[in-house]
């Protein structure tokens, strides 16, 4: 509902008026408009000084014409109270508000004086004193950025009309007189075409520095040529870093950009001395084999060497012991061909075997020595399987000869219980040499490795599983050779033996004969070699054939050694006496 008050904008104390700008009148209803046009009494450049408002009321931004140099001319204005309100009486008449008119082009009519707004303040009250916070602020000015070389220049600033459009050239007042100032304005510093000054109070959007498109003559695409090198410094560094990373992995992998090549001697023919290891074990490796056994209750593997073209190898008792009577036996050559093979003969006392394979062609048999002719030092080499590592070769001297060494036993009733004459050496031997052969330099064998002195458990078979501490023990070939005839022949051995029943708990030196036989038979087998000779219950046998003999263990070995039928010549101890006699070996079927 329409309470009287005016619609109309009110004027604003600090609404003053600027050139080519007019000030909306109330409506007719509420004040009469005023039609004398006034001039700002400020110099173009001079911000507009703000006058009182009304507390509430609204402000509304006035857009602001390019300054025009007109003389200002004093208006004497109608004093405003702040706090002045318009009737609210129905029918009343509102108050006047004081409007100011458009200032008139100074083309269209002379300019007339302009009257001062108020007194001078001799006080210098802000804002129309002296300095205070509404002074006007200093210049602003903004360095235009050098273009780039080849980029034409704009034309000088020519102004704006307030909509950042170029204004077209200042009217040119007519020629008239104009009123003196009222005041001097205080001097301003000089301007430069390029750069114009800040106005606080200046129209809406009022450019602070030369208008135009961005910086730059391109229109933008300045950013496009940034863009475009930027992606160009991308895609470079990608390539490059490709490349790089090609060399070097080509670097990586071929040590270098460079190839090296070191010296290196030519390939020779590959021959060696026959008497050198690689020469002893080239010819020799062929006709070693190596046996893989297996029974109901164990298995095991050793080595062993081809004694004809008949497919006979030998090897140790020990080694086929767990195929027992129905187990299987493989052999694999060096080659790497494999047959099955089975047991012709096997002696537990000597502690050999013969085997035979069937159905193989081009069998190498190795050469057999003489085991007489070794002498203490002679270079030897050992050849089998170690853990099943087969064709390994290892070399070492003859450490000593007719080492009495007993091996087995496990069984306990003394049944499996070897007794060797053996040749000491201290070629590496461990648990997969067994069987194998010991040659010597001219690639002959000269014993069967069977045993080795283990640190920990004192002597035992080849076949436990302590290792070598250089104390290995082979058969010698001239008595394995006899065995392996007869097992071959007959498929049993024959033992030499002298008749009596030895104490094997004696501890005094030499065997001593025991006073009772096995089974309370005679201890002197009654027609025996023994009974013949001479010998006697209680007898202490000290020597055969000159060698001295320490224990019963050392007798029996000393007997093996020969063959049934032998003659020995015996010392011995009776009651004190030292006696001499000769002895003809007979001869017992082993097992």
């Amino acid at each position: 509902m329409d309470d009287g008050k005016p619609t109309g904008p009110k004027a604003k104390w600090w609404s003053r008026p600027t050139p080519g700008h007019t000030t909306t009148s109330a409506p007719e209803s509420a004040a009469a408009a005023v039609d004398a046009p006034v001039e700002d009494a400020r110099p173009a450049d001079t911000p507009a000084r703000p006058e009182p408002v009304t507390p509430g009321q609204p402000v509304a931004p006035e857009p602001v014409a390019p300054a025009q140099s007109i003389a200002p001319e004093p208006v004497a204005p109608e004093p405003v109270t702040p706090a002045q309100s318009i009737a609210a009486e129905p029918g009343a008449q509102a108050p006047a508000v004081p409007a100011f008119a458009p200032a008139v082009h100074a083309s269209a009519a002379p300019a007339p004086a302009v009257k001062p707004l108020h007194e001078p303040d001799e006080y210098s009250t802000p804002p129309y004193g002296g300095p205070g916070p509404w002074a006007p602020a200093p210049p602003v000015q903004r360095p235009v950025p050098t273009p780039a070389h080849g980029t034409p220049v704009p034309a000088p600033y020519a102004g704006t009309n307030g909509t950042d459009m170029p204004a077209g050239p200042a009217p040119v007042p007519t020629p008239g007189p104009v009123p003196a100032p009222a005041f001097t304005p205080p001097p301003q510093p000089p301007q430069s075409t390029p750069w114009l000054q800040y106005d606080p109070w200046g129209g809406y959007r009022q450019p602070l520095t030369q208008p135009g498109r961005p910086l730059g003559s391109d229109g933008g695409r300045g950013k496009d040529r940034r863009g475009s090198l930027l992606v160009g410094a991308l895609l470079l560094a990608l390539v490059a870093g490709g490349i790089g990373g090609g060399i070097g992995a080509y670097i990586e992998r071929n040590g270098g950009l460079t190839t090296v090549e070191l010296p290196q001697a030519a390939k020779n023919s590959g021959g060696r001395a026959p008497d050198s290891v690689a020469g002893i074990a080239a010819s020799a490796l062929p006709s070693v084999v190596t046996l893989h056994v297996s029974g109901t209750t164990e298995s095991g593997t050793g080595t062993g060497f081809v004694l004809d073209n008949e497919g006979h190898i030998l090897t140790n008792n020990h080694v086929v012991a767990p195929a027992g009577s129905s187990g299987d036996i493989t052999v694999t050559f060096s080659g790497g061909e494999t047959a099955s093979a089975e047991i012709v003969g096997k002696d537990s006392g000597y502690d050999l075997a013969v085997v035979k394979v069937k159905g193989v062609s081009g069998l190498k048999p190795l050469p057999l020595g003489n085991s007489d002719n070794v002498q203490v030092g002679d270079p030897v080499v050992a050849i089998g399987a170690p853990f099943d590592l087969s064709n390994t070769v290892t070399s070492g001297i003859i450490s000593a000869k007719d080492r009495p060494i007993t091996a087995g036993g496990e069984k306990g009733d003394g049944s499996d219980i070897s007794y060797v004459d053996a040749l000491q050496t201290d070629a590496p031997i461990n648990p997969g040499n067994s069987g194998g052969p010991l040659v010597d330099t001219d690639a002959h064998v000269i014993g069967i490795n069977s045993a080795i002195r283990a640190a920990d458990s004192g002597s035992t078979t080849e076949g436990g599983q302590a290792g070598s501490i250089g104390l290995g023990f082979a058969i010698p070939i001239n008595q394995g050779k006899r065995v392996a005839e007869e097992l071959i022949n007959t498929g049993k051995a024959t033992h030499p033996v002298i008749g009596v029943t030895l104490d094997m708990k004696y501890t005094g030196d030499g065997a001593k004969v025991g006073a009772k036989g096995a089974g309370g038979k005679p201890a002197v087998t009654p027609g025996g070699p023994g009974a013949k000779a001479g010998i006697k219950p209680g007898d202490i046998i000290t020597e055969v054939d000159g060698q001295r003999v320490h224990s019963g263990e050392e007798l029996i070995v000393k007997i093996r050694a020969h063959r049934p039928g032998d003659r020995l010549d015996l010392g011995l101890t009776r009651s004190g006496k030292d006696l001499s006699m000769t002895l003809t070996l007979g001869s017992a079927t082993g097992t």
